[in-house]
């Protein structure tokens, strides 16, 4: 037995049976006895529990046939990509390649994918994009809700994504999804140094709240929207108060942010933005004009104080001419007139009457 070489292989095990470099076959669970004279024999022991049949020689054993009916034996091309489930379970995913899978001890199932049609949909995406080998292969992402996700392939658009998860084959092509959100943002342009028609310098704040309408047209149109937004309502700001001179502008402020507004809004929808609002937050004087419009405004309500009080005084003073012009021409109402307010006097206290004119002593006596 000197030129014999003694092999055990398992019942849960395979030898892989090579003379010379050259594969010979395969040995299945027993003991075998193999002649070796000049130590060219190699036999490498495989455990069957292991699905996958991983050798540098895979080529040689494949090519011999003995895989046949043992082995499920994948060669992919470089458009494919294999997805692998052992016992129900996934484990990994396959490259270009030639690959061989063991019959029996364990339930393996291959599936091939033609990976040129970039997108990779699945209906287990979720546990395939887990796999920390599927990551090698695949780019995914995931689209928050709220959101779109813009995929260009190529540098060409291809579609807009709803919120979920998205896998794409590396190295097929470029893919690229630009995530967009579709809540409502407010651009805020403040400290805006702008000078009025009658050249009075003004600082100004504005807000411009602003949602995106076309998310392709957001992504493609400028490399920052919201910068974009930013320019172009700083310069209708611009424009539109620099066509007023100040009291025009300061008496009819909606006017000036309806128009800012409405300028705003046809530049943003070039842009694919939806202008929900849009007005001017503060309005700043500078001092020495602030305190002559304080001035100006002090003289106006002082002018209009005491127009009224002399209106006051002419409407009294007419009043009374008119009310003497009635009793010089009614005695008899003259009379009464000293009637009503002797009695006023008399209900106030003791009455001390001093009576010059005969006749209407009398008759004075006699109300008494």
């Amino acid at each position: 037995m000197l030129f014999f070489k003694r092999i055990k292989i398992r019942s849960y095990e395979m030898g892989l049976y090579f003379r010379d470099g050259e594969f010979q076959g395969l040995l299945s669970a027993g003991r075998h006895w193999l002649f070796d004279l000049l130590g060219k024999v190699r036999v490498d022991v495989v455990s069957l529990r292991e699905a996958w049949l991983a050798h540098d020689k895979l080529d040689m054993i494949v090519k011999s046939g003995e895989l046949k009916d043992r082995a499920v034996v994948l060669d992919l091309k470089d458009h494919q990509r294999g997805l692998v489930w052992v016992d129900g379970r996934f484990t990994h995913l396959l490259a270009p390649g030639l690959y061989a899978y063991w019959h029996g001890a364990r339930d393996v199932r291959v599936e091939v994918i033609d990976a040129r049609q970039v997108r990779f949909e699945h209906e287990d995406l979720k546990v395939i994009a887990r796999s920390t080998a599927a990551r090698q292969l695949l780019d995914v992402c995931t689209v928050d809700r709220d959101r779109v996700g813009v995929l260009f392939i190529d540098g060409r658009y291809v579609d807009t994504l709803r919120p979920g998860l998205f896998a794409f084959w590396k190295g097929v092509a470029d893919a690229r999804v630009v995530e967009v959100d579709l809540r409502e943002c407010v651009a805020d342009v403040s400290g805006q140094e702008i000078m009025t028609n009658d050249k009075v310098s003004l600082r100004m704040n504005a807000l411009v709240t602003y949602r995106i309408a076309d998310a392709r047209k957001a992504v493609s149109t400028v490399d920052d929207v919201r910068q974009a937004l930013y320019r172009e309502t700083q310069l209708a700001l611009r424009a539109v108060v620099g066509a007023r001179e100040l009291d025009a502008f300061l008496t009819d402020k909606d006017a000036v942010a309806q128009e800012l507004e409405q300028a705003v809004r046809r530049r943003a929808s070039e842009l694919g933005l939806e202008v929900v609002a849009a007005g001017i937050r503060d309005v700043i004087l500078p001092g020495d004009m602030k305190d002559l419009m304080n001035k100006v405004t002090e003289a106006k309500k002082a002018a209009e104080a005491n127009l009224i009080s002399r209106r006051e005084e002419t409407a009294a003073m007419r009043s009374q001419a008119n009310t003497a012009r009635l009793l010089a021409d009614n005695p008899t109402l003259m009379r009464l007139r000293e009637l009503e307010v002797l009695e006023k006097i008399a209900s106030a206290g003791n009455l001390s009457v001093v009576l010059g004119e005969k006749g209407l002593a009398e008759r004075v006596v006699n109300l008494l």
